[in-house]
């Protein structure tokens, strides 16, 4: 364990960072002030904090801040630490919060290693995981504007066939002969196609801005091995490893499992045990897709002709991997749906055993291509 001089907690806002230091001999955390959020702020709050040239180590909060002050602390030669919010100990008694007692207690906590410190992403895993993001934004402003459509038309009675798929070519061809009895009406009706289309064109130009970023990614490999899976797809594959990253760094399947929060909560005493629903702890963007991915293993296990193609790019371990896993988690499925198990609920039971089959195919791939880089 390296030896630190000071423990510099940092409680970071968007203009301003309130600034607390605890000696690593002990004593009682103290103010050092509070400093404008900018490189050259903390460049010289740093260096008045180790005037010798000693090893400080810093915190502060996961947050809308991003990684800024970390990437800039850790290219001064210091150590720095994002920990999570939701993990960092709280009394029961405490009912005063400032930025001055949240610096303070931060560095209280470094210093007796209290603090859970969060998984950082470089620069180009950021990169991705804000592409991904921005897909499933312009997805959801896509959904938005298809059911503000939808109402529009129900209240006057257009009512497409039913049976049929909507946001088809079909569907489109039908919209174009619609005619409403005012002007202002008709105007109204388009202005909202048009931003139908305007959001379906947004989307599709994000997947293949992913397809395009996939080639020069240095996890493409694991992510094309992925899509092996039944349910796992680009924007699926993609998805789960711009936000976890190298997943090989979880020890177990049930580790990783229980970072995304879909292991169930407990709340046991002594004889008593009870456990509820899934914690829903950890990333919420991988844990939904992984929920979707679910559910198309509600039919039997079978090697469609896609399937197969997709499977056909990868190793025959991985191709392996991804036919067990299909015929463990198709009959999981049945037979918790025969139990009388909610749907939504086989689903995230699924997702959660997908989980596994996920780390197993990423230290497949990652370890081979170890050995091959050796």
């Amino acid at each position: 364990m390296k030896e630190f001089s000071k423990y510099v907690g940092l409680d970071t806002h968007k203009d301003t960072i309130a600034v607390a230091v605890a000696d690593a001999a002990g004593g009682k955390a103290r103010f050092f002030g509070e400093i404008a959020n900018s490189p050259e702020a903390i460049r010289k709050m740093v260096k008045q904090l180790c005037p010798d040239g000693e090893m400080i180590a810093f915190c502060y909060e996961a947050g809308p801040c991003g990684y800024d002050v970390y990437r800039q602390i850790s290219q001064l030669g210091h150590h720095c630490d994002v920990v999570a919010p939701s993990l960092i100990p709280t009394k029961p008694g405490e009912r005063v919060k400032n930025d001055r007692r949240d610096s303070e207690k931060l560095s209280r906590l470094s210093r007796a290693g209290e603090l859970t410190p969060v998984w950082v992403p470089d620069q180009e895993q950021e990169a991705m995981r804000d592409l991904t993001r921005a897909r499933e934004d312009m997805k959801g402003l896509e959904r938005t504007v298809k059911q503000r459509l939808n109402a529009f038309l129900l209240r006057y009675g257009r009512i497409y066939e039913s049976g049929k798929s909507r946001w088809t070519q079909a569907h489109f061809r039908w919209l174009e002969k619609l005619k409403f009895d005012t002007p202002v009406q008709q105007i109204v009706f388009q202005e909202y196609v048009d931003a139908v289309k305007q959001a379906e064109a947004r989307v599709a130009g994000l997947v293949k801005e992913m397809e395009k970023a996939l080639k020069s990614w240095v996890l493409a490999p694991v992510v094309e091995a992925l899509m092996a899976l039944r349910g796992i797809k680009l924007v699926t594959a993609m998805t789960i490893m711009a936000e976890l990253g190298d997943i090989t760094r979880f020890d177990s399947p049930r580790q990783l499992m229980s970072f995304l929060g879909l292991v169930p909560s407990e709340s046991s005493s002594g004889q008593n045990r009870r456990q509820g629903g899934i914690t829903k702890t950890g990333n919420g963007h991988a844990r939904r897709v992984l929920v979707e991915a679910g559910w198309c293993y509600r039919f039997p296990a079978r090697k469609t002709a896609h399937l197969q193609r997709r499977a056909e790019k990868c190793p025959a371990e991985v191709q392996a991997i991804a036919w067990k896993a299909q015929k463990r988690l198709c009959g999981r499925y049945a037979h918790l749906l025969g139990r009388g198990k909610l749907k939504v609920q086989v689903c995230t039971a699924i997702a959660r055993e997908l989980v596994g089959f996920i780390w197993a195919i990423a230290c497949e791939v990652m370890n081979k291509h170890v050995k091959s880089a050796c």
